[in-house]
Formats: structure tokens, sequence, C-alpha cells
């Protein structure tokens, strides 16, 4: 097993013959950095989100950040969400929003937004929707994919502040 080592000439050095059990005597920056990194990242479900599609959780909660799995259009039920790209951009958001409440945060803490869309001429729409629910403009990413799970058109993701 790989481990952080040591810190020599301001470098990190990673070394198979640590065990990380060393990690956890050591005082160093770093290994405070990844003991409290490990030992806070804690799973978020929410019962008023889509349940995960897989074995997932709906998101991390770490003390500097909330990382949000992806949302696809569902109701809290699993049921897919019909209707026009707003809609179902309307309901992916409103799971997050589920999930950022559920970890104690909130949409407007929301500070990286990933959208993936099979098909790029719903980008217009889908950002018409999406200036509704993130009107503080976080950065964003969106991107065409062949395929999404459970053969929707429209999945969010996006990571928060706690």
């Amino acid at each position: 097993m790989f481990a952080i080592a040591a810190k020599r000439a301001s470098r990190v050095i990673f070394s198979p013959s640590i065990s990380s059990a060393a990690i956890f005597k050591s005082t160093s920056p770093i290994s405070t950095l990844y003991r409290t990194v490990t030992m806070s990242a804690t799973p978020v479900f929410s019962k008023d989100a889509a349940p995960p599609a897989g074995p997932y959780s709906h998101a991390i909660k770490t003390p500097a950040a909330i990382y949000c799995s992806g949302q696809i259009p569902c109701d809290s039920e699993g049921n897919l969400v019909e209707g026009t790209i707003q809609e179902k951009t309307a309901a992916c958001i409103k799971n997050l929003k589920a999930v950022l409440e559920a970890a104690g945060s909130s949409i407007e803490k929301v500070v990286k937004v990933n959208a993936f869309l099979t098909d790029m001429s719903n980008f217009a729409a889908m950002n018409e929707e999406y200036s509704k629910w993130f009107t503080h403009k976080p950065a964003r990413s969106c991107v065409a994919v062949y395929q999404l799970p459970k053969g929707v058109d429209v999945e969010i993701e996006c990571i928060a502040l706690p």
C-alpha cells in the first residue's frame, strides 16, 4: 500500500514500505490533512431526492466541500420526469437542492456545476432553466455525452461549500 511517508526538501514522497499507520503517528501538515480528509468524509443521503441509481451516496461531505453525485430527472420515488428539457433540468436541480440541504448547505453555496447533455441542441433550453436556480453564477462545465443512466437526456452534479 502506498502511503504518504515523508516530507523531504518540500516534496511529498510516496513509499510502499511505510504503512498508513505511520502517517497517523506523524504530525506533519500532510499527515494532518490526510487524517482530516479520510476521517471527515461523510456520506449524505436525502429522502427528498431521487434514490441513487447505483451503489453510491447522494453526496460526500468533507470539512471543506460537499461533492454531490450527478442527479437525473427523477422524483423522490425514482420515477422519471417527463416533459421539456426545462422541466427535466428543474427536476435535476430540485434533487441537488434536497441533497445540499440534507448536507447542511444550499444552492447558494454551490461553487462548481457539471452538466451533461445527450444532445447539445438542448443547451439553450437547459441554460434557461439553470439560470433561474443559479443566480450567483458558479463555475460550470457542460459536456455532451453519448448516453446517461436510465436513458435520460440531462444530468447535473455540483460541488458546494458546507
